[in-house]
């Protein structure tokens, strides 16, 4: 029997990794036909998981990527339409359903902790194993500006096989050599001249099977992609048919107004709802606990908005405020200080002794930096609207993570997943908000209180500001040799703060968090820069406060740090800071022709012209590459009289690899510059006693139109593989502008938000 047993398990395990060894050297899955047939109208015909074809020719493309005003529904679109050859009059997209084929693939490989000029059979066999899971267990998101990275080839590979199977249907109705026929601007045209609109062919080529390698074209057949074009769904947003989460109308919509314990992750202990209960038009009050990192409360429930606040108003509530009752940001900053006083934290980046090379260094400079938390502060505050029918519900809710949305809906209503649909609606802002579901948990218990209505539940700005999942503080250290002619020698840096992927997969997905936090360290050390020798690391230090994704992550400051004190190390060498980056990057190309053009553009080495009231200026620059692209920015700045940090003019440079649509790059650069400058300009939050102090745009403004500079975009050509362009433009701006001041009046500013003595 042992021996039976034993052969048994042994063969078992044979198999299991013959199994395994088999799966891991198959490509990944296919990306094109869903689990479910896609849901399509009386007209429509799906002809995989990305496109339907109505009968009246109109072409829908699915969206599994959230639009958040970055533009994603325009390239991707354009991606698909430009394979079908369709006409772009005819194109619109539609939120796309939960499938595993929508999931994103780009996000979680770009996350593996090493540096992008590592080259090696390990890193390569990391990133097809990664691809491969990410595929079967990953998740739907929007994030880590990678929608059109993550979608170049699907989207395309979509188009294409959708025209082909047009091709078809059309070469069998006309008994035609299908080699003869054509497709052009939503038609097939035949060998005698014979034209058949997409409508027309849709049902037919729907029957079709799916061709195996659909014939992609080549740069020079594309008609759309490359090409300035108008954003898709402007229109909508002109006329008011844009629907955002805020806007969901479901019939019969209850309205709840919720009061959250001031201190962040709190409690309820007890409340008197009488007087609300009493008030006009009120249905019920409910308490919620935290759930997903949120914070416990109460909530009214009403038949219109403003009473339910009204008597959300009138509520006694008595708090437990919990663990971040003595929590302060004055004290996390000094102990994230003392932290480096005493480790060395993870190092990401190493290249060869740097200790020995700083001991020959004639000179040594050293600096701290600081960066404070941060909101995300999006336009359209936290809203989410549940209907809870019993055994089913419904949600509509802007977010970047639908899978996750829905998860969170059911965990908290008791229902399995497959019980709750979810209905993406457009996002007045995400910058990594919306990649949390603590609202979407507690819009759901609310919900839960009156089955069968639709409930929104809407936080109020200052709710949205206080009690946000934030941008982690981080303080960072560097030191670097000089030898007596100037030349760098030795390059070492350690930040520490808060890690936020072993938070979030706790929060998100009951997952433990270890290991190294790629996003603690992006941005420092995964730079182009060729140090001579160098240390850079991450001290990762425990604090009570939810942390979360900020737009750019740890890009956003870690740029600020590093371009900052590169500035410093060559002026302390006597050297021009554009030559001095110039002569790091000898091996990186890319790299160097972003840096010179922006640099060109700027009229870099010649004074700018005065400020409007005849105030001198000065020119900084800074280079960055974030999320696959590289951008490089060069600031004109001034000091008003009473000290203000005014910014004239950014020029702007990126290499993004394939410009999908140039104009919406243009786009997110501009928007980029005004959401770094607003960060570094007036961007700080202060917790006191677990309690958020901003509470609105007046605490923590956005750049306001005044402050707004003349921005220049140059976007470098290439045929390359489209990267990001959400984020890269967001980390230069900071140092440009921090070198600029240095430049102007030989003030050193190390710390977030600029603010000159």
């Amino acid at each position: 029997m042992a021996s039976t047993r034993r052969k048994f398990i042994l063969g078992t395990l044979a198999a299991t990794g013959a199994l395994v060894l088999g799966w891991s050297v198959m490509p990944p899955r296919q990306r094109l036909t869903t689990s479910a047939p896609l849901p399509v109208g009386a007209n429509e015909s799906a002809l995989n998981g990305w496109v339907k074809i109505d009968a009246d020719g109109s072409v829908t493309v699915m969206l599994a990527k959230s639009e958040m005003g970055q533009g994603v529904a325009t390239s991707l679109c354009m991606l698909l339409a430009d394979e079908l050859d369709a006409d772009w009059s005819r194109v619109r997209f539609e939120a796309s359903p939960i499938d595993k084929i929508y999931n994103n693939i780009a996000t979680v490989v770009d996350g593996l902790p090493v540096h992008p000029d590592t080259d090696s059979r390990v890193l390569d066999v990391a990133r097809w194993m990664t691809a491969k899971t990410m595929r079967e267990i990953g998740v739907m998101m929007t994030g880590g500006s990678s929608s059109v990275k993550d979608l170049w080839l699907p989207m395309r590979e979509a188009g294409a096989s959708a025209r082909q199977m047009l091709l078809n249907a059309a070469a069998q109705q006309w008994n035609a050599d299908l080699s003869a026929c054509r497709t052009d601007n939503g038609e097939v045209i035949g060998p005698a001249g014979q034209r058949a609109g997409y409508g027309s062919l849709a049902a037919a080529a729907a029957r079709q099977s799916l061709p195996r390698s659909p014939t992609l074209k080549t740069p020079a057949q594309f008609k759309l992609i490359g090409q300035a074009t108008n954003r898709i769904e402007s229109a909508s947003k002109v006329d008011g048919g844009a629907r955002f989460g805020i806007d969901a109308r479901p019939e019969g919509l209850l309205h709840a107004s919720v009061r959250m314990c001031p201190t962040l992750r709190g409690r309820v202990v007890r409340f008197d709802a009488a007087t609300a209960q009493a008030m006009p038009g009120v249905r019920t009050v409910v308490a919620f606990e935290p759930r997903q990192g949120g914070t416990g409360g109460v909530a009214v429930i009403a038949d219109q908005g403003w009473r339910a606040r009204q008597a959300a108003d009138a509520l006694k509530i008595e708090w437990d405020a919990g663990e971040l009752a003595s929590f302060n940001s004055a004290d996390a900053m000094a102990q994230l200080s003392r932290t480096l006083d005493t480790e060395q934290g993870f190092a990401f980046f190493t290249e060869g002794d740097v200790d020995a090379a700083m001991a020959t260094a004639a000179r040594a400079i050293e600096a701290e930096y600081r960066a404070p938390y941060l909101a995300h502060a999006t336009m359209e505050p936290m809203n989410c609207t549940v209907r809870f029918d019993g055994d089913r519900a419904t949600v509509w809710v802007s977010t970047q993570v639908p899978g996750l949305a829905r998860k969170a809906a059911a965990d908290a209503l008791g229902l399995p997943v497959d019980a709750v649909t979810v209905h993406v609606l457009l996002l007045g802002g995400g910058f990594g908000r919306r990649l949390e579901v603590d609202f979407i948990a507690q819009a759901a218990t609310i919900a839960k209180a009156v089955p069968g209505a639709p409930v929104q539940t809407l936080w109020s700005r200052e709710q949205d500001m206080r009690h946000d999942i934030y941008r982690p503080a981080c303080v960072s250290r560097f030191k670097a040799g000089l030898d007596a002619q100037g030349q760098l020698v030795a390059w070492k840096n350690t930040s520490a703060g808060q890690t936020i992927v072993p938070q979030a997969l706790e929060r998100l997905f009951g997952l433990p968090g270890g290991g190294p936090d790629k996003t603690s360290s992006e941005g420092a050390y995964d730079q182009p820069y060729e140090w001579p020798a160098a240390r850079i690391a991450h001290a990762a230090v425990n604090l009570p406060l939810q942390v979360g994704f900020w737009r750019s992550v740890g890009h956003s400051h870690q740029a600020f740090f590093k371009e900052s004190f590169v500035d410093e190390v060559a002026h302390a060498a006597g050297t021009d800071p554009l030559a001095f980056r110039e002569r790091l990057l000898q091996r990186h190309p890319r790299h160097l022709a972003v840096l010179q053009a922006a640099a060109k553009a700027a009229g870099w080495g010649t004074p700018g012209a005065p400020a409007p009231d005849g105030a001198k200026t000065a020119k900084g620059l800074a280079l960055h590459a974030s999320f696959g692209s590289v951008v490089a920015q060069v600031a004109e700045v001034s000091m008003a009289a009473d000290k203000t940090v005014r910014v004239h003019r950014v020029w702007c440079a990126i290499d993004c690899g394939t410009a999908v649509n140039p104009a919406g790059i243009q786009q997110q650069m501009e928007g980029a510059i005004v959401f770094g400058l607003s960060a570094a300009l007036h961007g700080q939050v202060d917790i006191v006693n677990g309690q958020v102090q901003p509470g609105n745009f007046n605490d923590q403004p956005v750049l306001r139109i005044h402050e707004m500079p003349e921005v220049e975009v140059l976007i470098l050509p290439s045929e390359a593989h489209p990267e990001g362009v959400g984020e890269p433009g967001v980390p230069p701006i900071a140092p440009a502008v921090a070198n600029a001041l240095f430049a102007l009046n030989g003030q050193r500013l190390r710390s977030l938000p600029l603010r000159s003595a």
